[in-house]
């Protein structure tokens, strides 16, 4: 089997549910497949689509999840539906479900992520971080990735772990993660894929932090929400720094200049979601009172990610696939600038399939404004059937 076809690529950007499914499956179809991937617009009629890609897929391992836009062969996209199949000639893969995010514990969630490396492990022995990496998604409303992504990670020791948050095109309403031949919300994906190939696990954002500081002096932690930043309104205070008016406070804008918590010299975004009537602010990562932020300011995107493909094709080769996680805040600056052309052009070069999300995991972190990847190379000798 040529190296070409262990992964199929597809992008439909049929409108109707049904229409989309059909071309996503004409797409990458191919035999023995370990592994179906798929990303979709949430504006598709979801019952439809699972219904749709139930019958066309049958007892193939399928998974994926809504978006707030797509990547794929087609660039990057709303309303469409994008994904790729593994061959199982180079990959074993195992996916669970975890119900109920509301009510995670710690406990439950190690169990869970236990189980599923035992699976791996029944299936492919000598399961270990040199040939094993993990792929979350989780609903992006959930509001409990932080606990979700720390637990599983610390399970799978130094298996690698990516991922990303549901979204439901920027309407902030239900995101949901697709697994056994439905949508659900409320809900924790992870899929586990041992391969013989070279992969690495990366991230890239591109902030540098300025350098006044902004003190979070009261915080609903449960629900990410900043009342006060500096002991006052957060949103006017958050506008000042910026130099612009409360009702500037656009998506674009928190895409552009994000805060950022300094940690050790490095910096964490802590992006906004959105402003709020009674002033307060709503992020998409977590936050507490105490906490120290900073605005930092965007040098450029699209040379930081070529950057960092470059980077990562160093290590294990031309890339054959990666999984992106992108957060939906860089789309919408890429937008703004005019550069999703060049972008889309940038991820298909390298293989790439994915969306644009509500939050980013890498490793035990959940992140915001960052683009993480599962990249997949490609080996010095050859791969026999």
């Amino acid at each position: 089997m040529p190296t070409d076809s262990f992964f199929r690529r597809a992008h439909s950007r049929a409108s109707e549910a049904r229409q989309a499914a059909r071309e996503f499956h004409a797409g990458v179809i191919q035999p023995d497949m370990a592994l179906v991937i798929f990303f979709c617009s949430s504006a598709y009629d979801l019952a439809a689509l699972a219904d749709e890609l139930k019958r066309l897929f049958g007892d193939v391992p399928l998974v994926g999840c809504t978006t707030a836009g797509e990547i794929g062969p087609g660039g990057y996209c709303g309303h469409s539906l994008s994904g790729v199949s593994f061959s199982s000639t180079v990959c074993v893969a195992a996916v669970d479900r975890y119900p109920q995010l509301q009510n995670f514990n710690m406990a439950q969630g190690q169990a869970f992520a236990k189980r599923l490396v035992d699976r791996l492990g029944s299936l492919s022995p000598a399961v270990s971080s040199a040939n094993t990496f993990a792929l979350l998604l989780i609903d992006g409303l959930s509001v409990r990735e932080e606990p979700v992504v720390y637990t599983l990670q610390s399970v799978l020791g130094n298996i690698p772990l990516c991922g990303g948050s549901a979204g439901d095109d920027l309407k902030f309403v239900s995101t949901w993660i697709f697994h056994d031949g439905a949508f659900h919300n409320d809900s924790a994906l992870l899929v586990l894929i041992s391969t013989p190939l070279p992969f690495r696990i990366f991230k890239t954002q591109h902030f540098i932090s300025e350098n006044e500081r902004l003190v979070v002096t009261e915080a609903d932690a449960t629900h990410r929400i900043v009342k006060e930043i500096n002991g006052l309104p957060a949103a006017g205070e958050y506008a000042r720094v910026l130099g612009v008016a409360v009702e500037d406070l656009t998506p674009e804008r928190f895409a552009e200049t994000p805060i950022v918590v300094v940690i050790d010299g490095t910096d964490y975004v802590r992006s906004i979601q959105k402003a709020n009537p009674d002033g307060s602010l709503t992020f998409y990562c977590a936050i507490e009172e105490g906490l120290v932020l900073r605005v930092a300011r965007g040098v450029d995107i699209l040379a930081n990610l070529q950057q960092a493909f470059e980077h990562v094709q160093e290590e294990i080769g031309p890339l054959q696939l990666c999984i992106g996680c992108d957060c939906i805040l860089r789309n919408l600056e890429l937008v703004r600038k005019q550069l999703t052309g060049k972008t889309g052009e940038l991820f298909d070069r390298h293989n790439t399939i994915g969306f644009s999300t509500y939050g980013e995991q890498y490793g035990g972190v959940h992140v915001n404004q960052t683009f993480t990847g599962i990249a997949i190379g490609t080996p010095l000798g050859k791969i026999d059937d």
